[in-house]
């Protein structure tokens, strides 16, 4: 029985394209543990609910009876497992023998019911390095240069990446002095006060913002104007810059900032070893519950302790991942709403623990895989979506 992927997710399970993937040496496949990015490729292609778009579920299904695909793995965020979960519905009604699993990946680790996401942590950890890596060269030039420096991390909803940079430092006076949450308004005055409050006591104020910021009347602060994506998402990017911009104009302080964007999920040359093992972790257990027809579940992390640091991998039902966006809670934000608590401390500091090293190459860069990707014949007619 051949191993069968989707080429670009959803979108190629549509229009037929599956890549072999038995086709590949198992040194290809094993390199896929230290190589960034999808790859069979991904896609930014929202499903609507079965009434909506039966057309395309039903072409969907039509497919996988084809090729006589009994096992279905999908992972990602929350659209993903609203996906998986909708097809094992539509399966059921056509009584097509079909185990789907839904498989925890998002670095914007705002999934319900899993302690935490493979993806976030390495991605966390790249957050902190680099905010401490850049705060010690703003401090070493803010005698007569840069006194601010503003750092943007991913996060519409949920402030988990912008959180993460707090680990960098473990006092108020360390780097970063502000962080910006989505979960919190933004309020431009108090914020210039505080950069200008920073600056006047440390000699220099680093600033992390969630790219999701919005005012007191939910507009987000950073719209990129590039209209909607596939899910129906305001295209963000560009806070940092705005900030920047508002601290120069204001405070007349000279500022740099950067928007590290695919630099945080990509940046594998410093992965978290508890992310790394927790990634394989849930991946063996999709394909253990496939085997064992426990349909409609994804395998989630569980948090057994915290001190030491200890977790468990459990199934939970998709319909209550599914759609469900886990955002900070109360208590992992500083009353003044610019830090975080000792609390989300605790949670976050065991995800970035351990080093994941991986192979480097005489040219001086890692060595990283990209697979053939031989394509299975087609069988159907083609797709006219």
């Amino acid at each position: 029985m051949a191993n069968l992927s989707f080429r670009y997710g959803i979108l190629g399970a549509l229009r037929e394209e599956l890549v072999d993937t038995s086709k590949e040496s198992a040194a290809a496949i094993a390199g896929l543990a230290h190589t960034p990015g999808g790859a069979f490729g991904s896609c930014r292609y929202k499903l609507k609910s079965v009434e909506a778009d039966r057309a395309k579920y039903e072409r969907l299904l039509e497919v996988l009876k084809a090729h006589d695909v009994r096992w279905f793995l999908y992972n990602g965020g929350n659209d993903s497992a609203d996906t998986a979960w909708k097809v094992s519905q539509l399966a059921a009604e056509f009584g097509y023998p079909l185990t789907c699993i839904g498989v925890p990946k998002t670095i914007d680790n705002d999934l319900a019911v899993t302690d935490t996401c493979p993806g976030f942590g390495s991605a966390a950890k790249y957050t902190a390095v680099s905010v401490r890596e850049a705060a010690l060269d703003v401090a070493a030039m803010a005698e007569t240069s840069t006194k601010v420096f503003v750092y943007e991390a991913m996060g519409r909803h949920a402030g988990w990446l912008a959180a993460a940079a707090g680990l960098a430092g473990q006092s108020p006076d360390d780097a970063p002095q502000i962080i910006l949450f989505p979960e919190r308004a933004y309020d431009e005055a108090a914020f210039l006060a505080q950069v200008d409050k920073v600056v006047k006591r440390v000699g220099w104020c680093v600033v992390v913002a969630s790219e999701g910021i919005r005012d007191a009347d939910g507009k987000f602060v950073a719209d990129a104007g590039g209209g909607k994506d596939a899910f129906g998402h305001t295209q963000l990017g560009g806070v940092a810059s705005y900030l920047a911009g508002k601290v120069k104009d204001s405070l007349g302080y000279k500022v740099h900032w950067t928007l590290p964007d695919y630099l945080q999920r990509s940046g594998r040359h410093v992965a978290s070893k508890t992310d790394w093992e927790q990634a394989q972790a849930v991946g063996k257990a999709a394909v253990q519950y496939a085997l064992k027809g426990m349909n409609s579940v994804m395998p989630v992390i569980v948090r057994t302790s915290s001190t030491p640091y200890r977790w468990k991998i459990e199934p939970a039902p998709l319909h209550k991942v599914a759609n469900h966006e886990k955002t900070m809670p109360a208590g992992f934000l500083r009353k003044d709403g610019y830090g975080i608590t000792t609390k989300a401390r605790e949670y976050l500091e065991p995800l970035i623990r351990g080093e994941a090293p991986l192979p480097w190459g005489r040219d001086g860069l890692p060595k990283y895989v990209v697979l053939k990707n031989v394509a299975v014949s087609k069988k159907l007619p083609a797709w006219e979506g």
